[in-house]
């Protein structure tokens, strides 16, 4: 069984941003609380994600590469709208971080992801990470295909 355990961040500065990007579109063919099934182009490369419950900050995930034609066409069989954003991927102190810079509906929202091997492990934290957002559903990229960042109500 494939698992992802990860912890999610708000990013402050832009100092992260010394990395080259990759280009990423996803969409969602299905977001229920029980699975997700995610369409993902990133930058020529095709893939369908399936998610099981997040249960901690655990959960099964499986992914296989698609070929690219299928991978646009099954965007646009996708429930609202597509996801855009620029991914940086960092390597630091052992520790690797994904940076999401969203753009589109999503612009202003930057996020950065770490992916553990189990849920207490130490991990090298960056001095751009700003407040820990796991858990809270709003920032997951499901959800922020229901309602996107620029649509949230102001605090």
């Amino acid at each position: 069984m494939a698992i992802e355990i990860e912890r999610k961040f708000l990013v402050v500065g832009d100092s992260w941003k010394h990395v080259a990007a990759t280009h990423y579109c996803q969409g969602y063919l299905n977001r229920d609380k029980q699975r997700t099934v995610r369409i993902r182009i990133a930058g020529a490369d095709g893939f369908i994600t399936i998610k099981g419950k997040t249960t901690g900050l655990t959960r099964m995930e499986y992914e296989y590469p698609l070929p690219i034609e299928d991978a646009r066409a099954l965007l646009e069989l996708c429930e609202g709208p597509v996801i855009e954003k620029y991914r940086r991927v960092l390597d630091l102190e052992g520790t690797t971080w994904e940076v999401d810079e969203f753009i589109g509906l999503n612009q202003g929202l930057v996020v950065a992801e770490v992916e553990l091997t189990h849920e207490d492990e130490p991990f090298y934290k960056p001095e751009w990470l700003g407040k820990e957002v796991t858990g809270d559903t709003r920032y997951y990229n499901s959800s922020l295909s229901k309602l996107p960042f620029t649509q949230w109500p102001q605090a």
